[in-house]
């Protein structure tokens, strides 16, 4: 006699800023940090799919099936990110983080994987963040938008840093066929399935 497939459940979030990507804190350091599971009842077992750092906001997705898991966080699915910048970012500045920069990952020299970006000629319409983003008395800003195949810890910050253009705010939009579209800030989804 077959035994009965799981049923897993899935779901798909806004971050907020100042959340950490996960449900439970065992550091003790930590014991004030926000966490995924003040934003709605979760069932056992869920993780997320990948982390946003806690100052990065937008689309994470949810699961209790780990293989999916492994599926969408591998180089197969493409994660898409709205930066903000300090200042007007160059075509110079673009070319670089398209075709890779050197950045560092756990105190070693790494080159980013060519990757798809460019500047955005409009200002995406966002929730306001819980922390204010300085204002235009402080300088220009601009965005960009890079997609990536890789995801290193910190590494869009670390990429725009990288070229001259520090990061300002972070937004995750896509992650595979999955977008943010307009979902409000802490805003929680239930899917039917994770389509790969």
């Amino acid at each position: 006699m077959e035994k009965p497939s799981q049923q897993h459940s899935h779901f798909i979030i806004f971050k907020p800023f100042g959340y950490l990507s996960q449900f439970t804190n065992n550091d003790v350091s930590k014991h004030k940090k926000k966490l995924l599971g003040e934003l709605d009842i979760f069932p056992e077992n869920i993780m997320a799919i990948g982390r946003l750092d806690e100052k990065s906001e937008g689309l994470l997705l949810l699961t209790t099936d780990g293989k999916t898991s492994e599926y969408i966080r591998s180089s197969k699915v493409e994660k898409e990110y709205f930066a903000q910048v300090d200042g007007y970012i160059t075509l110079e500045a673009i070319e670089k983080l398209k075709n890779g920069v050197e950045i560092s990952i756990e105190k070693t020299i790494y080159t980013t994987k060519p990757c798809n970006a460019f500047k955005l000629n409009y200002i995406p319409e966002f929730p306001k963040r819980g922390k204010k983003i300085r204002d235009d008395r402080h300088g220009p800003t601009s965005w960009v938008s890079i997609t990536l195949k890789e995801g290193k810890f910190r590494q869009v910050r670390k990429m725009t840093a990288a070229v001259g253009f520090p990061t300002l705010r972070l937004v995750r939009v896509r992650i595979g066929a999955y977008k943010l579209a307009n979902m409000k800030t802490g805003e929680v989804k239930k899917l039917k399935e994770l389509v790969k």
